[in-house]
């Protein structure tokens, strides 16, 4: 069970979005420093290929935004950080319910036995 693709993407996807949430609170954190780039986590269509591929496990990259900036230098945009932040909660919370419920199975399999 551990073992498991599904596991392994959950896994992956914990992983993947905790890194975002601290990614974006870096972003957040230096709005106003001039020159500063923000930073995206891409994990999603590594997971969806590595799943195709019969295995969950991928790790996250921080690839720098390559949206304009402005005068100082800086691309932080405050709305799309906080949609991103949001987002990422709820996504988040999908995958702790999800691998909640692979551990709610053992716990079954285990009281069975």
């Amino acid at each position: 069970m551990f073992g498991s693709v599904s596991f392994d993407a959950i896994s992956s996807a914990l992983d993947a979005l905790s890194l975002r949430q601290r990614t974006t609170a870096d972003n957040i954190a230096n709005l106003q420093t001039p020159g500063y780039l923000a930073k995206k986590v891409v994990f999603e269509d590594a997971l969806a290929a590595a799943v195709s591929g019969g295995s969950g496990a991928v790790s996250a990259t921080i690839a720098t935004s390559l949206e304009p900036t402005r005068l100082d230098g800086n691309n932080v945009n405050l709305d799309t950080e906080t949609l991103a932040n949001i987002d990422t909660g709820l996504r988040y919370e999908l995958a702790t319910r999800a691998m909640e419920g692979k551990f709610s199975s053992i716990r079954t399999a285990l009281g069975n036995a």
